[in-house]
C-alpha cells in the first residue's frame, strides 16, 4: 500500500467531518438568529406597552382627572366660600 493510498481515506474523513461541522455551525447560527429576532420583537412589544402605560399614568395624574374621579366615584364637591374655615397653626 502506497503512502497516497493511506492518506486518502484520512483526508476524506477529515473533509466529511469539516463539512458536518460547517452544517452544524450554520444550524446553530440560524437558531440563534431566530431567537434574537424573537427577543427583539418581544422588546419592541414591551416598549410599546411601556409607552402606553406612561401615557395612561400621566393622564391619571392630571388635576382634572383626579377632580373628576373625586366627583364621580366619591361624590365630592367643592365647598361654598362661606363653608371654608381657615385654621391657624
Amino acid at each position: 500500500m502506497t503512502r497516497a493510498q493511506r492518506v486518502l481515506p484520512v483526508l476524506l474523513v477529515l473533509v466529511l467531518a469539516s463539512a458536518i461541522a460547517v452544517v452544524y455551525s450554520r444550524h446553530l447560527n440560524r437558531a440563534a438568529f431566530a431567537e434574537l429576532q424573537r427577543l427583539q420583537q418581544q422588546r419592541d412589544e414591551i416598549n410599546i406597552e411601556r409607552g402606553r402605560l406612561q401615557l395612561e399614568q400621566s393622564t391619571f395624574a392630571t388635576h382634572s382627572k383626579i377632580e373628576q374621579l373625586a366627583r364621580d366615584r366619591l361624590g365630592m364637591v367643592l365647598p361654598a366660600p362661606d363653608g371654608i374655615k381657615m385654621v391657624k397653626p
